[in-house]
């Protein structure tokens, strides 16, 4: 059953946002608005209401929220990103949560932990060893988690766990072998068909720079939708990463 989606509106600064591992190239800021609004508007539609964090204008990766919190049997752990510049994010995703009237806790120095970085599948709880998130982090995720099965899991060459694979609504992880060694991967026909936003029984939310992955994945009786969010895509952004979903 849908529930809230938190997301952020990208702010004027977006252009100047982290790139790890791509070339940095022009974002535009009205287009990354226009992107922003219909991906919030596929989540509306599939029945989830929207519920927006403060601006941070100041912020250039602002819109990324996924990476600020973990949500898992409405427990919110507030994460300490591994990107300093990232942490003040924190605040405005945290009051939010309080406002919602969700629990939280949060991950302490010298631990860091992105949420990119980590994969809830049923009772599983995969976390990426990455350049985000340290094994100190994943230590406190387990154990402010302690009805969760929590797996390390190392990457070859990507910003976040999720930036290589996620799950479908049957719990089959889709993903690159090349970049994670997970057993029984199913694999894309493009990297960002690893990207899967879980929207509810057989819908799921994709990036339109997937559409050989969307067609596979109807063919095993998903519906699929798909949003533009090439600006987003061009700072390592994935369709994970523009929201936080709360059941």
């Amino acid at each position: 059953m849908p529930g809230i989606a938190l997301v952020r509106k990208p702010g004027p600064r977006i252009s100047e946002g982290i790139v790890t591992h791509l070339e940095r190239e022009p974002v535009d800021h009205q287009q990354a608005l226009e992107q922003h609004e219909r991906y919030v508007a596929a989540l509306e539609g599939a029945g989830w209401e929207a519920r927006h964090v403060e601006p941070a204008d100041d912020l250039p990766d602002g819109p990324f929220v996924e990476d600020m919190v973990v949500v898992s049997d409405r427990l919110a752990v507030l994460t300490r990103p591994g990107a300093k510049e990232r942490r003040p994010e924190v605040v405005s995703v945290a009051a939010l949560v309080r406002e919602l009237g969700i629990k939280s806790v949060r991950i302490a120095q010298p631990g860091t932990l992105d949420g990119g970085d980590v994969l809830q599948v049923g009772r599983t709880v995969y976390v990426g060893r990455s350049g985000r998130t340290n094994d100190e982090g994943i230590t406190q995720l387990s154990a402010l988690l302690p009805e969760r099965h929590v797996v390390p899991v190392d990457l070859n060459g990507v910003l976040h766990l999720k930036s290589a694979v996620t799950a479908l609504p049957d719990g089959t992880l889709i993903g690159d072998p090349a970049r994670v060694d997970l057993p029984g991967l199913l694999v894309p026909a493009e990297e960002s068909g690893a990207h899967v936003v879980l929207l509810g029984g057989d819908r799921v939310l994709m990036a339109a720079s997937a559409p050989r992955t969307c067609a596979m994945l109807q063919e095993r009786g998903l519906n699929v939708t798909l949003v533009d969010i090439s600006e987003f895509e061009k700072l390592e952004g994935c369709v994970t990463c523009l929201s936080v979903l709360i059941i």
